[in-house]
């Protein structure tokens, strides 16, 4: 009689160590992008309903924030820092925006919870801006009463939702605190 063992190919080793790895490393990334500032910033945000939307300045681009909190079930609603390539450029507060000029070439972005002590909150992007673009990211908000689940996205928004959702929102003022 033959008796049979269970063989490990090489490639099955590797896979599972490919697999373990990489999924340490999303562990990794998801507890601070790298186009994050410093987690220990703080800002003070106040709000103005004046719609504020500029032009992008001669040879450069315009990025909105866009903080939307409709779907954000409890109160107090989070502030909410942005980031691009690793400094923090402002922070919004409960259905309001920042626009902020940039270069043209490839951004990294980030959207933060300021204030979370249990679970840092975070999402990411990047994007290429050519110069005179106006481009817009959503970060979406969201707080379920149901299970108590927090989440936060960042996606980009198409021009025309993007200028609809600035109209109806506050343009966002901050800065750190100190």
């Amino acid at each position: 009689m033959i008796e049979t063992t269970p063989r490990i190919t090489v490639v099955t080793l590797l896979l599972t160590v490919l697999l373990i790895t990489s999924s340490a490393l999303a562990q990794t990334a998801s507890a601070g992008a790298p186009s994050c500032g410093d987690p220990n910033t703080e800002f003070k945000v106040k709000t103005d309903m004046e719609q504020r939307h500029p032009q992008p300045d001669s040879g450069k681009a315009l990025v909105y924030f866009i903080q939307n909190d409709l779907e954000f079930e409890s109160r107090p609603r989070p502030t909410t820092r942005m980031g691009m390539d690793g400094h923090w450029v402002g922070a919004t507060h409960s259905n309001s925006y920042i626009h902020v000029p940039v270069d043209p070439g490839v951004h990294h972005l980030c959207a933060s919870w300021q204030g979370q002590d249990e679970k840092q909150e975070a999402a990411a992007a990047h994007f290429t801006a050519e110069a005179g673009g106006v481009y817009y990211f959503q970060v979406k908000n969201k707080f379920l009463r149901v299970n108590g689940s927090r989440i936060i996205s960042l996606t980009p928004l198409d021009s025309d939702e993007g200028q609809l959702l600035a109209d109806k929102f506050s343009l966002a003022i901050s800065q750190p605190k100190k």
